[in-house]
């Protein structure tokens, strides 16, 4: 029975990737259909977010696959190292808020080098930051607010997957990061003049509740690509230009000069 075309452009991309690229290894065709799909512009965005794309996940797939979540994860890392290296550097902060985002810059990097351990793969390591979210020490707050609110509801899909898996260590590592990202939004919102210590549960699919709250009323979600969706949503890019005004940071410079405040402490997992 012969078989059907394919029309959809998103797998002709992936099937183009793997013909051209057949002798390449799997690292490589990964991150050029991930190249690929984000070329797609809002098509991608529109679909299936473009970091999802980076596992090599196809139509029909677990979206809360380990592999997706690990390469989701990374690049969400990679996205939080830039934004705290810089925003310490470019932003007005009082001396304390400074401290706490050094930090947070340093945490995020250590994320990432964990997840690179694990094989997680980021989607680009080529960010464009909105121009906004650097304007000021309250967009750089509320900024981190709900990105790290964000990350929260990622890593409690990632815990509730490998732990279903039965890896209960990775499900642990996954823990020990929503609990990071929980104290850096706290944090955030605290230098903002609102209740940090806000939360009897960290939130993970409910409606955002919180008072001043910039997302308020956002839904949370089930599906690890929405991480990624919401990112994109909020004018951040994964290796092509954002939907608002911004620029280009490339991880692998901006890394070079993360800080490493003394203080932090616990910076391997257990």
């Amino acid at each position: 029975m012969p078989k059907t075309p394919k029309t959809n452009p998103l797998e002709m991309a992936y099937d183009a990737v793997d013909r051209e690229y057949s002798g390449e290894s799997a690292h490589t065709r990964r991150q050029l259909v991930g190249a690929a799909a984000l070329g797609l512009g809002g098509l991608a965005a529109a679909s299936v977010p473009g970091a999802a794309l980076a596992a090599g996940k196809r139509r029909g797939s677990d979206p809360n696959d380990p592999q997706t979540i690990l390469n989701i994860a990374a690049t969400a890392e990679v996205l939080a190292t830039i934004v705290n290296t810089v925003g310490a550097e470019e932003v007005k902060l009082d001396r304390t808020t400074r401290r706490n985002v050094k930090a947070a810059a340093y945490e995020e990097l250590i994320h990432y080098n964990v997840l690179e351990g694990l094989g997680g793969e980021p989607v680009s390591k080529k960010i464009w930051v909105p121009n906004a979210v650097f304007k000021n020490a309250t967009s750089l707050l509320e900024t981190l607010e709900v990105g790290d609110q964000i990350f929260i509801n990622a890593y409690l899909i990632a815990t509730t997957v490998f732990g279903d898996a039965g890896d209960g260590t990775t499900a642990r590592y996954t823990a020990e990061f929503m609990g990071v990202e929980a104290v850096h939004r706290a944090l955030a919102r605290q230098s903002l003049g609102k209740l940090g210590n806000d939360r009897a549960f960290m939130k993970y699919d409910d409606t955002e509740q919180a008072p001043g709250a910039p997302n308020k009323g956002k839904a949370g979600f089930t599906d690890v690509t929405v991480a990624a969706q919401q990112l994109q949503n909020a004018g951040f890019g994964f290796g092509e230009k954002g939907a608002t005004p911004g620029r280009f940071y490339q991880f692998d410079e901006v890394k070079q000069r993360t800080p490493q405040p003394k203080g932090v402490n616990q910076i391997t997992v257990d």
